[in-house]
This record gives C-alpha cells, sequence and structure tokens, in this order.
C-alpha cells in the first residue's frame, strides 16, 4: 500500500466515515507541535495515542469533515505531506466553521507509522468556542 493510500485511509478515519483504527501502527507516533499549551504534543504508540483521540472526540459536539485535500509526494516514497481543512457543522446555530492544518505522514506496511500534524492553533481555537481559554493558557505561559 503506497503512503498514499494510507493517507486515504487515514482520511476515511479522521473524517468519521469508519473507525478502523488498525490504520495506526502499534508503535506509531504521533506529534503536533503547535498543540495548544496545556496538551500533549507527542503520543508513542497506538494505543496511547488512540486513548486520547477517543476522548477528545467524545467530547465534540459535531462531526469533523476533511475537505480542500491536497497530497504532495516526496522524495521519499514512503512519505507524504497533505495539506488540508477541517471543518463542522456547529449545532443549533448551523454555522460552518473551519482550520487549515498540514500534515506529514510516513507509512510502514500499509499503516501510519509516524503523523506529525501542524494546526492553526488559534483558528481551531476560535472553531471550538475555545480561543478565551487559548489565551488564557498563553498569558499564563509568558509569565512562567
Amino acid at each position: 500500500m503506497s503512503a498514499r493510500e494510507v493517507f486515504d485511509r487515514l482520511r476515511g478515519y479522521l473524517s468519521g466515515e469508519h473507525d478502523d483504527e488498525e490504520v495506526w501502527a502499534e508503535d506509531v507516533v504521533v506529534e503536533t507541535p503547535f498543540a495548544a499549551p496545556g496538551r500533549a504534543r507527542r503520543f508513542e504508540g497506538r494505543a496511547a495515542f488512540l486513548d486520547r483521540a477517543r476522548q477528545e472526540r467524545a467530547a465534540l459536539p459535531f462531526r469533523l469533515e476533511m475537505s480542500e485535500v491536497t497530497v504532495h509526494d516526496t522524495a521519499d516514497p514512503d512519505v507524504v505531506i497533505v495539506e488540508y481543512e477541517l471543518g463542522a457543522t456547529l449545532p443549533g446555530t448551523g454555522e460552518r466553521r473551519s482550520a487549515p492544518f498540514v500534515g506529514v505522514l510516513r507509512a510502514r506496511d500499509g499503516q501510519v507509522a509516524h503523523w506529525r500534524e501542524y494546526q492553526d492553533t488559534l483558528r481551531v481555537a476560535a472553531a471550538t468556542g475555545h480561543l478565551p481559554h487559548l489565551l488564557a493558557a498563553l498569558g499564563q505561559e509568558a509569565t512562567v
């Protein structure tokens, strides 16, 4: 399975089209270098990552949708770089919100072996209603 095909499988998982958690290798490393203060920036192993991912998904009052996807091949056939928007329609208001992401995926044996995701933390916080919390956390971090 090519890195592009593994990303297609991951895309279905991230969008909630399927819950095939085997898309993640047992020893996967997931990194989010630009994560908001107080949030983990690295997970090692499928179990550790999925434990957090399940909690976060359960807390969302909406379904995420992936759009504006562009996949870039690299010199390494096991690595692709992907650009995409994650969005949702908010319940109650019907307002549509989204935020841009960039991901670097390394595939191995048909699974994601390494996923590094770069998020627009401010837009994610604004889209999910957590901007005041993020700004407060950033203020606290600046005084440390």
